[in-house]
C-alpha cells in the first residue's frame, strides 16, 4: 500500500480584504503519495498556489485538516513550522530567490546553516547539489552572471540540497524560454523518477504539466475530482444527471 505523503480534507482557506471576503480554496481534499509527480493546474486566482502554501505550511488554513509526512501542520507553532520545513521541505520559487550577493555554492550552502553540519561538510553537500544539476563547473558564479534557466538549477541545487522528503514547486518555469524550461521540467523528472523525490507542481501550462505523473486540475477555488479537467466539470455541473 503506498503511503501517504499529503493527506487534506475539506481544506479551506478564506481571507478578509478591506470589506470583502474571499474564499481561495474550499473543501479541498487531496492525497499524495510517496513518489508521486503531481501537478495542480488551474488558471490565475484558481487557488492553486494556496494550496501549495498551505503544504509548505507557509499560511494555515482557515479550516479543514492537513497532514503531511504525518505531521499534522496545525499543531506547529511558528518557531517549530520554520524547523519542520527546512528539514522536510524544499521549495522551488518562480522568482529564483537568490540572494545576488552571493555565489551558486553559496545560495545553496544557506538551508544547510539550520543543521549541525560543519562549514566544509555544507561546501561538500552544495556542491554535490549543483553538479547533480549540471552547474559543477558555476560554483563561484554570481546569480548575475548566470542565465534565467542556470538561475532556476541552482534554485533546485538549493531544494534538494537537504535530502528533502517533500519538493515543491510553484511555477518553476514561469519566468524561462522554453528551451530552458524544458530542461527544468527534465531535471524534475529525474528527480521524481530516478530519486524517488515526491514533487507538486504548481503550473497553468499543459507543457509542463506533461512532465508529471498526475494532474489535478483547480476552478474557482474548487479541487476538481481526480482525472477532470474544468470544461468536463463544468458540463457535469450544468447536467448533474447525465453520466459519460
Amino acid at each position: 500500500m503506498s503511503e501517504a505523503v499529503i493527506e487534506t480534507t475539506k481544506l479551506t482557506k478564506e481571507f478578509i480584504r478591506d470589506e470583502f471576503h474571499v474564499v481561495a480554496l474550499k473543501d479541498a481534499d487531496l492525497t499524495v503519495n510517496r513518489g508521486d509527480f503531481v501537478a495542480l493546474m488551474g488558471p490565475s486566482g484558481s487557488g492553486k498556489s494556496t494550496l501549495l502554501h498551505l503544504i509548505a505550511a507557509m499560511d494555515r488554513p482557515s479550516s479543514g485538516e492537513i497532514r503531511v509526512l504525518g505531521q499534522d501542520l496545525r499543531a506547529l507553532t511558528d518557531r517549530a513550522i520554520a524547523h519542520w520545513r527546512n528539514a522536510h521541505i524544499g521549495f522551488i520559487f518562480q522568482s529564483f530567490n537568490l540572494l545576488p550577493v552571493l555565489s551558486a555554492l553559496e545560495n545553496v550552502e544557506l538551508p544547510l546553516k539550520l543543521t549541525n553540519l560543519k562549514g566544509a561538510e555544507r561546501m561538500e553537500h552544495a556542491a554535490t547539489a549543483l553538479k547533480l544539476v549540471g552547474l559543477g563547473d558555476r560554483l563561484g558564479h554570481y546569480p548575475r552572471q548566470l542565465s534565467g534557466g542556470q538561475e532556476q538549477r541552482v534554485a533546485i541545487a538549493r531544494a534538494i540540497v537537504t535530502d528533502p522528503d517533500l519538493i515543491l514547486a510553484d511555477e518553476p518555469t514561469g519566468n524561462l524560454d522554453a528551451a530552458s524550461a524544458t530542461d527544468v521540467l527534465t531535471m524534475l523528472a529525474r528527480l521524481n523518477k530516478e530519486f524517488g523525490k515526491t514533487i507538486v507542481m504548481v503550473t497553468h501550462d499543459p507543457h509542463a504539466a506533461s512532465f508529471a505523473t498526475r494532474v489535478r486540475h483547480l476552478e474557482k477555488g474548487l479541487l476538481l475530482p481526480e482525472g477532470q479537467a474544468p470544461e468536463e466539470w463544468n458540463a457535469a455541473a450544468a447536467h448533474p444527471g447525465s453520466e459519460g
